[in-house]
């Protein structure tokens, strides 16, 4: 489907024609139409697949039939990153319109936040924020949303992954009941459903199946040992031509260490997590864009927080617990129909983890053997899907016999 055929406003389409887009996507071709006729929308479609386009574009074209639009547009995100993308794909869709944007998250110096604080009073069309520095600027009475029109929550799941139900349910206690909300989550469990059922209204439900990776990712999976990982890696890293790499780990304590560890092989690495200030954060992700950067480590925030072609090699050092973080991890690769090489190391622990991920892709996952001199590896024995009930052991009664008490 055209983009033409949604009959956007001329200056909108000039803004997509002139960033080479021509056709719509799945999910653009589905939400549009309804977000444009003022449905309320829950949808569920993972990064990639042009959800931002598919409800920034309606409301961006609904913003220029209205004269009277300041602060009537609010995107709520669960990280920084993923805001200042939206925040980009918005100046980019904008260019040859005169709306407007703001960006407010926490993490920035003074002179930062008393700019937001002055772009509120004199109003922008749309503020794209997580929850908690907006929560700090409702509270002050500085933002005033009574005038919003559309509320949107991008990336819902993760919100309530990362414990903002709270902070979600006080924000819209300062907006306006007559309103148009619109939800995208990359997943549907039924913390949505009722999430959902709390701030739409009457919504049409939009499901784009999660994707499969692309052909264009070879997968690769190590059976190895914790204390064989970084061994390994080294041994790949030294033997083969990687130019952009991401590594993926479970916790930011083990990021920071396998910084160390890559930095120790000479190459150019930043470890990515939550204790950076946020000036730092948009440094390393600047660098690592203008390749300047040979690797970049990061927790699951990344999968979804990151938008740069040309990345050779996604490493999975920790296996993910959730199977569709898999598909997020190594979609960071072999983007726009280029190669990629995706390797994840799995412990014996996380064989079901595993297991759980290659049900969801419905193939098996090429299995590397480890070379000679890291020694043996574990066994690769199945592992169920489910959750395994662990047998119950009647504990047997100890019977002391009685001490004689003293007469």
């Amino acid at each position: 489907m055209d983009f033409k055929d949604f009959n956007f406003n001329p200056d909108l389409l000039e803004g997509l024609l002139a960033m080479g887009f021509k056709n719509a996507t799945p999910i653009q071709q589905q939400a549009i139409p309804l977000i444009l006729a003022k449905k309320d929308l829950i949808a569920c479609a993972q990064t990639g697949t042009g959800k931002t386009g598919a409800y920034l574009l309606p409301i961006m074209n609904m913003l220029t039939e209205n004269h009277d639009r300041h602060n009537t547009t609010l995107i709520l995100a669960p990280t920084r990153e993923l805001a200042q993308q939206i925040d980009m794909q918005v100046e980019a869709l904008s260019y040859f319109t005169n709306i407007s944007s703001l960006t407010v998250y926490g993490g920035g110096d003074g002179m930062a936040y008393e700019q937001q604080k002055r772009s509120m009073r004199e109003g922008v069309d749309i503020i794209i924020a997580t929850p908690g520095r907006l929560i700090a600027h409702l509270s002050s009475g500085v933002l005033k949303m009574d005038q919003l029109h559309y509320l949107v929550l991008d990336e819902a799941d993760r919100m309530l992954d990362m414990g903002f139900y709270d902070d979600i349910m006080k924000i819209v206690g300062y907006l306006p009941k007559n309103r148009q909300t619109v939800m995208f989550s990359a997943t549907m469990p039924p913390k949505i459903r009722t999430l959902a059922s709390k701030l739409l209204n009457e919504p049409e439900s939009i499901n784009i199946a999660i994707s499969k990776p692309a052909e264009g990712i070879d997968q690769q999976v190590y059976l190895i040992h914790d204390e064989q990982k970084v061994p390994l890696l080294t041994t790949l890293l030294k033997s083969a031509d990687y130019k952009r790499i991401i590594v993926f780990a479970g916790r930011k304590e083990k990021v920071k260490e396998l910084g160390k560890v890559f930095k120790g092989l000479g190459l150019k690495v930043a470890a990515f997590h939550s204790d950076l200030e946020q000036k730092d954060r948009e440094g390393i992700m600047l660098d690592f864009k203008n390749s300047k950067l040979d690797v970049l480590v990061g927790t699951d925030v990344l999968s979804r927080g990151i938008d740069v072609t040309g990345i050779d090699l996604v490493i999975n050092f920790d296996a993910p617990q959730d199977p569709e973080d898999y598909i997020h991890r190594i979609g960071r690769t072999a983007r726009a129909a280029t190669k990629g090489t995706a390797i994840t190391l799995v412990n014996p622990k996380d064989k079901r983890r595993l297991a759980n991920i290659e049900k969801l892709i419905e193939r098996q996952i090429d299995r590397i053997p480890l070379p000679e001199s890291l020694g043996e590896a574990p066994k690769d024995e199945p592992a169920g899907t489910d959750q395994e009930k662990k047998p119950f052991k009647k504990k047997k009664k100890k019977f002391f016999k009685k001490k004689p008490t003293a007469n």
